[in-house]
């Protein structure tokens, strides 16, 4: 495993965290509704969880998918349902408003955690791209390096993100695109929702 592996994962990781999809969503509307802190604690919420897949991935989670594809069935089939549900809530909500609320940062870290539970997006990159990007027998500690890595890098987007979207020009320009935004995003979850709920 060299520089170039962590490279290729890296660009791949960033990528799918910034996608349309339910983290990113939570991430952005905790930060709105609740403000900065908040935001953070979500977003470390997140990061943990989508970092723990990796690891589960890298022990061999593919593994345990091909012994029993009953398994993956039923994690994908939620996660469908799961995406298609948020699609319908983000389309029927795109004209509301986002109120102020009061939530604690601890609550705000434990429902980015069990977003991430059964987020399919989190599950797929852990189970496909990382069999893609990195060698095959990968030592304990390389895979601890790996997930470590991966919780760096999303701890350091979903801050970047809480911080940027807690300025008041950036939140102002978000609400007057949030329909448009919303109806984009609802579109995009509601179809991988389906393409997962279909898919072989």
């Amino acid at each position: 495993m060299g520089a170039e592996h962590f490279i290729a994962f890296n660009l791949a990781l960033l990528a799918a965290v910034a996608s349309p999809g339910p983290a990113l969503l939570v991430a952005l509307r905790t930060t709105l509704s609740a403000g900065r802190r908040a935001g953070i604690a979500a977003g470390g919420g997140l990061a943990l969880m989508a970092a723990a897949w990796t690891l589960v991935a890298l022990l061999g989670l593919d593994a345990i998918f091909a012994l029993f594809p009953w398994a993956y069935v039923i994690l994908k089939t939620l996660g469908a349902l799961y995406l298609i549900y948020i699609s319908w809530k983000m389309w029927t909500g795109a004209r509301d408003g986002i109120g102020a609320t009061a939530k604690p940062a601890r609550h705000a870290f434990r429902q980015g955690l069990l977003i991430n539970v059964l987020n399919p997006k989190s599950v797929i990159f852990a189970g496909a791209v990382l069999v893609v990007i990195f060698p095959p027998g990968l030592s304990l500690t390389e895979s601890l390096m790996i997930a470590a890595n991966h919780l760096a890098l999303e701890l350091a987007f979903y801050t970047t993100l809480a911080l940027a979207m807690s300025t008041e020009a950036v939140s102002r320009a978000y609400l007057r695109a949030k329909f448009i935004l919303d109806r984009a995003a609802s579109v995009i979850l509601g179809a991988l929702g389906l393409r997962l709920l279909f898919s072989r």
